[in-house]
């Protein structure tokens, strides 16, 4: 099909070193750096005063703000910091999540060098979470806390761990709290230009919690120099981003690398437009998506595979909205996982009917601590699973783990050089050499060719060995396992360690009566459904590293309190193994009824 964009001329070069060990590097330049986030808004104030910046929903309309007055708003909320005594000492914590007002919080506190933790919504909406609020808000030590709504985020902002925190609340604002509204009379003054000039590319610019093994999550700093190599990096593989201001009609939240680095300030630095999406890729919030991309639409998508999915299921059922989105699209990018080759093929098709012509398909890869683009897919020909090559000025360090499988680690001006307030944590995260350690996988699209890139080929940290010393590619199998299982279950975690088969504790979708033991009933027609999908799983493997032999279905779903689910929503794996060793033992009990054999 035809690809409307043209793509980047680039080579890879790849270096052998000491027992097979790769160093690879783009040799694109880095197209040029800003000094710190404030440059882009004033920038694009001046070049653009009367462009929106920001759009978000309000009540039946939409309220936008543009360049010049998020400017206006900026300076005047960064000096009523200024006179609260607030300095690079002094962070805050933001509890809600994306809109006009946090995003005008956001770049005051840059302006002037405070950092900004934005925190999971989850930890301040679900008591069971509350733990994790505690422990974030104890490593960050707010001297200010923020939410949207006094009335919905109440309970967290009467936590004794914010005793001491000054409250601001944009709406329903109670007694004890400052409105956002008074924070906007602050006037420009000496001390704000003295502190605007004084951030630099090594100021703190925020901090984002990310969940670690152990279920508590771990404060990854973002410098200025980070958030703003990473948009050049971005710009130097992807032109069209420089082409014409770009727009994001975008749910994601800004507590995740992804939005709230990547989204966020990719229309910051090219003078674009971002469109608040308060709508979700799940039941009873997707209509809300639906109902704004009827009224706004992008030039660039970016988004998870579940929720093209089921954007390719609106499509098919209306056609209009159909057209709006892909009359005037550039590129398609997902992340989170792979793309299944159905809905990129139906993507493809519709943009085609539509438009004539496909928007570049692509996605990347990274991490909360490389602010997040290592890799991305720029050279065209990109196929579900690939996430490209490195982005300039950023060295891969790729290690021989397993056949043509790499251990992928990464060094360069994007990443991290520690945690934030977790020195313990540095010492297992850094080669001698300063290459952060990914612990994920990949391998080459072309092992001849490196400039051909890479694709992801999961955890390293997920594999484990059964006890015939067969290495099982744990990650790879669960997604595989998820894909045909579908709507049958939540999600499986994959066993097997120092066993002699791998089993899988599975969480289902249709729970009937569970039982004090921990056994599941479920009704007969779920049981044969179950039990022909599993065989599909089966069906063709040879040997013992990706035939599930045992199933247990799991009575409790994965708790929040225990840790056992991470702020993505993802499972905590090592944590239900921890909370669930009778679980295990009963997988893999050759007596136990409830243990279905495959």
């Amino acid at each position: 099909m035809t690809q409307q964009n043209e793509y980047v001329a680039h080579r890879v070069t790849s270096t052998e070193e000491v027992d097979g060990v790769l160093l690879l590097q783009s040799d694109i330049p880095l197209a040029p750096v800003a000094k710190h986030t404030g440059e882009w808004l004033h920038y694009w104030a001046g070049k653009a005063p009367d462009r929106a910046f920001l759009i978000e929903r309000s009540g039946s309309g939409w309220r936008q703000i543009s360049y010049r007055e998020t400017l206006q708003q900026v300076r005047a909320v960064a000096a009523t910091l200024l006179a609260r005594g607030m300095g690079p000492d002094s962070p805050i914590v933001v509890l809600s999540g994306p809109s006009i007002d946090h995003g005008v919080l956001m770049l005051a506190a840059q302006y002037i060098g405070v950092p900004i933790a934005p925190l999971a919504e989850q930890y301040s909406l679900i008591p069971e979470a509350s733990g994790r609020l505690d422990h974030c808000i104890q490593k960050v030590k707010p001297a200010l806390v923020y939410a949207a709504d006094g009335e919905k985020y109440a309970g967290a902002l009467a936590r004794d761990s914010l005793a001491t925190a000054v409250k601001l609340v944009s709406s329903n604002v109670p007694k004890n709290a400052s409105s956002f509204e008074s924070f906007l009379q602050g006037n420009s003054n000496g001390a704000l230009e003295a502190a605007y000039a004084r951030v630099g590319p090594d100021s703190l610019a925020k901090i984002l919690f990310t969940s670690g093994s152990t279920g508590n999550p771990k404060g990854v700093p973002q410098s200025q120099q980070m958030l703003t190599v990473n948009q050049s990096q971005y710009l130097s593989c992807l032109p069209l981003l420089s082409e014409r201001p770009p727009v994001i009609v975008d749910w994601l939240p800004w507590n995740h690398v992804f939005a709230g680095n990547s989204n966020f300030n990719m229309i910051l630095s090219n003078g674009g437009t971002l469109v608040l999406d308060d709508g979700k890729p799940v039941k009873g919030l997707f209509d809300r998506t639906l109902e704004n991309l009827s009224m706004h639409v992008g030039t660039l998508s970016f988004n998870v595979p579940i929720a093209y999915s089921m954007l390719v299921d609106a499509f098919v059922k209306d056609k209009s909205l159909r057209q709006r989105f892909f009359a005037d699209l550039d590129m398609i990018f997902y992340a989170g996982a792979s793309l299944p080759r159905d809905i990129w093929n139906a993507l493809e098709k519709m943009s085609t009917e539509v438009s004539g012509k496909v928007p570049m398909m692509t996605s990347s890869w990274g991490l909360t601590e490389t602010a997040p683009c290592c890799l991305i897919h720029h050279q065209g020909g990109a196929s579900s699973g690939m996430i490209g090559v490195p982005v300039p000025e950023l060295d891969v360090k790729l290690i021989p783990y397993q056949g043509d499988r790499y251990e992928i680690r990464v060094k360069g001006p994007s990443v991290i050089t520690s945690y934030f307030d977790a020195p313990e944590k540095d010492a297992e995260s850094f080669d001698a050499d300063g290459f952060f350690i990914t612990n994920d996988a990949v391998k080459f699209v072309d092992k001849d060719d490196p400039s051909a890139g890479v694709r992801f080929d999961g955890r390293i940290t997920e594999d484990f060995k059964l006890l015939t010393g067969t290495w099982v590619q744990a990650a790879e199998l669960r997604l595989r396992t998820l894909a045909i299982l579908e709507e049958l279950v939540l999600d499986v975690v994959v066993t097997g360690a120092d066993r002699s088969e791998i089993g899988l504790l599975v969480f289902p979708s249709a729970v009937i009566a569970p039982e004090n033991d921990g056994e599941v009933v479920v009704d007969e027609d779920y049981r044969q459904k179950f039990m022909e999908r599993m065989r599909q799983v089966n069906e063709g493997v040879a040997g013992s590293s990706k035939r599930v032999a045992r199933v247990l279905l799991m009575a409790q779903p994965p708790s929040i309190k225990d840790a056992e689910i991470t702020a993505k929503g993802s499972l905590n794996i090592s944590a239900i193994m921890a909370n669930r060793p009778h679980l295990l033992e009963r997988l893999y009990d050759d007596s136990d009824v409830a243990c279905l054999k495959c």
